[in-house]
């Protein structure tokens, strides 16, 4: 199967590379020195589970996707629009597109561009960053990607997905309730991640702080009231669920939102807590720790982006 991967960080430089290593015919959507070091030296993955390295095929050119079958988007969610824009004259015929990234409304946001037809759901559980242009650092916990048809149905297509990433040899899940998944995640990563940047502190420090702990379950319950607000099965007991999960974490883990505004990086602050004070005012949700969280960062977020 010919795959596209666009981007080569974290997420597209493990996930791709595994799919290469496998044997299939890998294309990386990528630019500037991820796309000179790829091209000359091969995409290095550093992993705790075995280093390797594989020589795929990379180009800064969109038609690279045209005969895809099957398109990752590894981006930053707030980059969805604009490559769904720049695939959609090139998306081969049943070519599927599955994105990967955090966010609640990645896919719908796909479908509202692409054929919504050919959008799967999907998200991926890593803990890995860029160590160098073309070198991913994969540190800790088992890597895996959970996808599904958006109307629950176990459709064939789907099914040949799991068969390629079972042959890839990495963890993953073909879901039955694909959007449950997407807001769980959602949950556990928009409750801690800006909550980090605000504290500039690693998780077990706030999970440990009664007052940050209590602001954390705050955050849960509030997307938990919208997303049950849009239909989405999610519950008051998955707030418990998502701080077991942050009790179990490694103690200095920080999240990829944490570190990019900490560093002066543009982030997901709008697709995460953003969304969640947007889809409430729409709803007439009130979400005031939401709302404190996205206004307190968003002039950081501002200045990242050159806006102020």
């Amino acid at each position: 199967m010919r795959i596209a991967v666009i981007g080569a960080g974290g997420v597209g430089g493990y996930f791709g590379g595994k799919l290469c290593q496998a044997g299939n015919e890998v294309v990386f959507l990528t630019r500037g020195k991820a796309l000179e070091n790829i091209r000359d030296r091969g995409l290095v993955v550093k992993s705790y589970m075995g280093d390797f390295t594989v020589y795929p095929e990379v180009s800064d050119k969109t038609d690279c996707i045209a005969s895809a079958e099957l398109v990752l988007i590894c981006t930053k969610s707030w980059q969805i629009d604009e490559i769904a824009r720049s695939i959609k004259p090139y998306l081969k015929e049943n070519a599927i597109v599955l994105p990967l990234q955090n966010g609640a409304d990645n896919a719908e946001r796909l479908q509202n561009i692409l054929p919504a037809e050919s959008v799967l759901g999907g998200l991926c559980k890593i803990v890995s960053k860029i160590e160098s242009p073309g070198v991913i650092d994969h540190f800790t916990f088992v890597p895996e990607i959970v996808f599904g048809e958006l109307n629950g149905e176990m459709t064939a297509r789907a099914h040949s997905v799991k068969e390629l990433f079972d042959k890839a040899g990495f963890k993953n899940k073909l879901s039955e309730n694909i959007q449950r998944d997407i807001w769980m995640k959602f949950l556990f990563i928009t409750s801690i991640s800006a909550m980090g940047a605000l504290t500039r502190s690693v998780l077990g420090v706030m999970r440990e702080d009664p007052f940050i702990r209590m602001k954390i379950r705050e955050t849960a319950g509030e997307i938990v009231r919208v997303g049950q607000a849009l239909d989405i099965d999610i519950f008051e007991e998955d707030i418990e669920r998502i701080l077991e999960m942050i009790d179990q974490g490694e103690y200095d883990t920080t999240m990829s939102l944490q570190r990019d505004m900490m560093e002066e990086r543009p982030s997901e602050l709008e697709n995460f807590n953003g969304f969640v004070v947007n889809k409430g005012d729409e709803l007439g949700i009130d979400t005031p720790v939401n709302d404190f969280i996205y206004h307190t960062l968003l002039p950081m977020e501002k200045s990242a982006r050159g806006f102020i």
